[in-house]
């Protein structure tokens, strides 16, 4: 879906229908796929340090996203595979290694001793997650329109099917 939506449906959107229509993209971690989690706060790291290099970071990484699929991180450290997704934004243009410093785990204790110290993105997941609950998003893809969640939107649409249904709801 984000891939059809980048490259043929928000391109034209502001244009089509002025003043309409509001597009916010929400990243939404699947906790089944345990590299989601690293991929996302990728995604925070790159909104932290160069916002306008999102939507590019985002196509590559959905460019590259077998590579970091459970099978190939599975025989890496988290450090490492961060190491990867901090290489993946120096292509777009970030600073990799500010990416990698608001991704890298710690390896000694933190304040007081703890042990769950997370990362420098740690408290971003948090409001992602806080807000997807909050919106009543589980899954992925999950499309809001007037607040409300719109199952018949399916993540298979072309750009076709979208400017059709965009046609006959946006007024």
């Amino acid at each position: 879906m984000f891939l059809t939506l980048s490259a043929s449906v928000l391109s034209t959107l502001h244009q089509d229908y002025p003043g309409k229509v509001q597009f916010i993209f929400r990243q939404q971690i699947q906790p089944w796929h345990p590299s989601s989690t690293l991929c996302h706060e990728a995604g925070a790291a790159v909104l932290r340090l160069a916002p306008e290099k999102f939507w590019e970071f985002s196509r590559t990484l959905f460019d590259h996203q077998t590579e970091y699929f459970d099978v190939n991180v599975v025989k890496e450290t988290r450090n490492e595979t961060y190491k990867r997704l901090a290489k993946l934004a120096g292509e777009v243009g970030v600073d990799e290694g500010q990416v990698y410093g608001l991704l890298e785990v710690a390896e000694k204790p933190g304040e007081g001793g703890s042990l769950n110290i997370g990362n420098q993105v740690t408290d971003d997941v948090k409001v992602m997650v806080k807000v997807n609950r909050l919106m009543g998003v589980h899954v992925t893809p999950t499309v809001l329109f007037n607040g409300v969640v719109e199952n018949s939107i399916s993540s298979s649409w072309t750009g076709q099917q979208w400017q059709d249904w965009l046609k006959t709801n946006v007024k």
